[in-house]
């Protein structure tokens, strides 16, 4: 599969061969109080139970499955402050192959130590696009590793997408589905899914204020540069990718921008009414629900996908207490 042509709906079926026994199907569970604040019935995925803690193991893992034996032999290499280096780490350690993850200065502590964990050799680099770019050069360079991209790579999009596969399954007569976006992997992803399964299901997606490129790109129909993001949402904080962004304008409704005060509120609903812990960055499509948006639309049911659970625990009585 070529990392870099845009991939269209048929990739969706074979990635969940590909993924069948690998990754967790995750539950979707139901909170009552937060339906009825938001107007609609909300239907929560929950991929912070996803091996690694978060959605980003599904396009990891696809990412690594579609190498050839040479390619894998070579291992891989990623840039991440996130989730995607832990996932990708974990991936590459079942498969028995190297892993290298570039990590810009200020990566969580959680984070880094759950790459580590996994075996990934870690590469430090500023905080900035531009010096992950290059060390992840640099990296390929000295090692022949294959560059998996967070998101801009048609292999993980191919293995996100099984995600909301998962949900159309799950939840009968879904009216949408509503992903954060940040880089658009999920996004793009969720958008084949649908478009796979036939079903007249809109995809829409939230996104935070201090980080609102992949929402003005939809707006001016140009991908835009990202703002310097100031925001709690620090998973978001990325570039529109290219691949999800060819996908992304001819399928999105909407993208719906929360500021951060918005998003506090709603993980702090997620964990005291629904018991569920996410990270901050997670709350976002909760966040834009609770404004009533959905509900005011005419929808009944909506999806919301709950993307990751990396939350430093000794955070949670900051984030409890703190105003944006």
């Amino acid at each position: 599969m070529d990392a870099r042509v845009v991939p269209g709906p048929e990739v969706v079926a074979e990635a969940r061969r590909r993924l069948e026994g690998v990754v967790h199907c995750t539950p979707v569970l139901t909170c009552p109080s937060l339906s009825e604040q938001a107007g609609c019935e909300l239907f929560l995925k929950c991929e912070n139970l996803q091996h690694a803690g978060a959605f980003k193991f599904r396009g990891a893992s696809h990412a690594v499955a579609v190498l050839s034996d040479k390619e894998a032999a070579r291992g891989v290499v990623t840039h991440s402050s996130g989730n995607h280096g832990g996932a990708l780490a974990l991936a590459a350690q079942r498969r028995g192959i190297p892993c290298h993850v570039v990590v810009p200065q200020g990566t969580t502590k959680r984070k880094v130590e759950a790459m580590a964990q996994a075996g990934a050799q870690l590469h430090w680099c500023d905080d900035n696009q531009a010096a992950r770019e290059a060390a992840c050069a640099e990296v390929c360079a000295q090692t022949g590793a294959e560059l998996v991209h967070p998101y801009d790579d048609a292999r993980v999009v191919a293995g996100q997408s099984t995600c909301a596969a998962e949900v159309l399954e799950q939840v009968e007569g879904l009216d949408a589905i509503v992903p954060p976006v940040g880089g658009g992997g999920l996004l793009s992803g969720t958008c084949l899914a649908v478009a796979a399964s036939g079903q007249s299901v809109r995809v829409h997606a939230a996104e935070p204020q201090n980080a609102d490129d992949a929402a003005r790109s939809l707006a001016t129909g140009v991908r835009q540069p990202p703002p310097p993001a100031n925001t709690i949402c620090e998973g978001l904080k990325t570039a529109l990718g290219e691949i999800p962004w060819a996908i992304i304008k001819e399928h999105v409704q909407s993208i719906e921008v929360v500021d951060d005060d918005q998003v506090l509120h709603a993980w702090r609903a997620v964990l005291r009414e629904a018991r569920i812990i996410i990270e901050p960055a997670c709350a976002v499509p909760v966040a834009a629900a609770l404004t009533g948006v959905f509900g005011r639309l005419g929808y009944r049911k909506v999806a919301l996908i709950l993307t990751g659970g990396n939350i430093d625990l000794d955070r949670i009585p900051e984030f409890l207490g703190r105003t944006a």
